[in-house]
């Protein structure tokens, strides 16, 4: 087409009195006596004849309604940049009138330049109805098959419960951080009912919430990490009108890693009194962890397990899907290459998501013989149960050679340590006293960050170092005798 040219016009729907006739653009109301424009009759128009269809029928960009004639000229001066973005190639042309031309029929408002000229610059094709955001979350999540099954099923749980329910029907384009804002503070209200219900004197309210949970400021960081993930792959898509990824200003209050608290003897006197567990993560101290696993002795099945957890800080998951072809007792080794993941109540075998976590752990002394003594009665076990026995070859089973399930181990964990007497930590605790006790003994952080698994010694510092009270105490009377100008004694 070449030049754009196009007109604002303003019109009124009034009619003739005897005909009824629209009088249109002619209506006399629409000026004043004195020739000035009328602000409170009529509204503004544009209007510009776009290239033919593809079948080549003609057509116009034709919009009413606009409330002043600045904004009709701005409008169409947009569709004329729109328009100018094609640099006259006439297949391109009609792709941003069918664009433009869509827009003005739905009521949307004209596609942005940038929008258009990004698409044009990738080559696709500029027609593509942006989806709303639950389509795309779908179409996000299928796209991507080599995610780890524990994170996918975490994304899905994310775009089910929360992000298709409050932003689903949200144009992708059209999605705004106070949206996502809303959504959080929508999950905030529902965490407020669910704690009034359970602090009800009515059975009946208390019942209506039985098996729902408080959301965590935790989950929220990752319900909003998901999203962000998600949108970070739209603004690389070539054929989406999205330039920022509104999730990374998105306000939530800060979350801070929750660092494990030792279970010092004052700790432990006030929890006897009144059941107080003063931290989220709590760590039992070297001598409650023993006096554990002097109970855990009895449980012939579980101890050997319970003891690698404890020393090397094992994951659950890496403990019950270990086979023994990757354990090497004679050179005192461990790959750790295969992990058990429970999804709900079901369990699948999958490989550490992390390259950190695939990892070659070294045995001490005693954990060796504790493990070939295992090994012994294993094999005598197999033998006594002959066809009766599950091939699995797994190192840690149960009495006829299947595998343990995550969820039986932790609750066999909480039942040994409540038999003992012990104050309460979850099963992962036995891994943050593992961490701790690595560092205390003065091991190098980097060899127990390698060990654990994790990317960086920051995390393993920041996260896993917790002081123990006699450590605590020796560092403190160690920096006291500097400034007495004493030797501290090596003991």
């Amino acid at each position: 087409m070449g030049v754009y040219e196009g007109s604002v016009f303003k019109r009124c729907g009034c009619r003739e009195e005897n005909s009824g006739r629209a009088l249109g653009v002619q209506c006399p109301r629409l000026r004043r006596e004195d020739g000035a424009w009328n602000p409170r009759h009529g509204n503004w128009w544009f209007q510009l004849e776009l290239p033919r269809t593809v079948e080549g029928k003609r057509r116009q960009a034709r919009r009413g309604g606009l409330a002043s004639q600045d904004e009709a000229r701005r409008q169409l001066d947009q569709v004329k940049v729109l328009l100018a973005l094609a640099e006259e190639e006439p297949e391109t042309e009609v792709q941003i009138a069918d664009l433009i031309q869509a827009a003005i029929q739905s009521r949307q408002p004209l596609p942005e330049v940038e929008e258009v000229r990004k698409r044009i610059g990738a080559g696709v094709d500029v027609r593509r109805e942006p989806p709303l955001v639950g389509a795309w979350l779908r179409e996000w999540l299928d796209g991507k098959p080599d995610l780890a099954e524990g994170t996918r099923a975490s994304y899905n749980g994310h775009i089910r419960k929360y992000l298709t329910p409050h932003l689903g029907r949200i144009r992708l384009d059209r999605l705004q951080a106070r949206h996502v804002e809303a959504m959080f503070a929508a999950v905030e209200e529902a965490n407020v009912h669910i704690l009034e219900c359970r602090e009800s004197s009515d059975p009946q309210v208390k019942r209506s919430v039985r098996g729902r949970r408080v959301i965590s400021l935790s989950t929220k960081h990752r319900i909003r990490a998901t999203l962000r993930s998600a949108l970070s792959d739209a603004v690389r898509s070539p054929d989406l009108p999205i330039t920022v990824n509104i999730a990374s200003h998105v306000r939530l209050p800060s979350c801070p890693r929750k660092r494990p608290l030792v279970w010092t003897a004052d700790r432990v006197r006030q929890w006897e009194k009144d059941g107080t567990v003063p931290g989220e993560v709590m760590v039992w101290t070297p001598e409650q962890t023993r006096t554990f696993l002097r109970h855990a002795r009895r449980y012939t099945w579980l101890f050997p397990m319970f003891h690698l957890i404890a020393v090397k800080g094992l994951r659950r998951g890496e403990a019950v899907g270990l086979p023994w072809a990757n354990t090497r007792l004679v050179d005192g080794q461990i790959d750790i290459r295969v992990q058990i993941v429970q999804l709900a109540w079901e369990t699948i075998t999958s490989t550490p998501k992390s390259t950190a976590g695939q990892r070659t752990i070294t045995l001490d002394a005693d954990t060796v013989k504790i493990l070939r003594g295992w090994k012994r009665f294993q094999n005598e076990a197999r033998l006594q149960a002959g066809k009766n026995w599950q091939v699995t070859g797994l190192a840690f089973t149960r009495q006829d050679g299947a595998g343990w399930h995550p969820g039986q181990v932790s609750d066999w964990f909480c039942r040994i340590a409540k038999a003992a007497a012990l104050p309460p930590i979850t099963l992962h605790g036995l891994r943050h006293g593992a961490a701790s006790l690595a560092l205390a003994a003065g091991t190098d952080v980097k060899v127990v960050s390698a060990e654990l698994g994790h990317a960086t010694t920051h995390f393993t510092q920041d996260t896993y170092q917790s002081v123990y009270p006699d450590v605590a105490k020796a560092a403190a009377e160690a920096t006291a005798a500097l400034l007495r100008g004493t030797p501290v004694s090596a003991g």
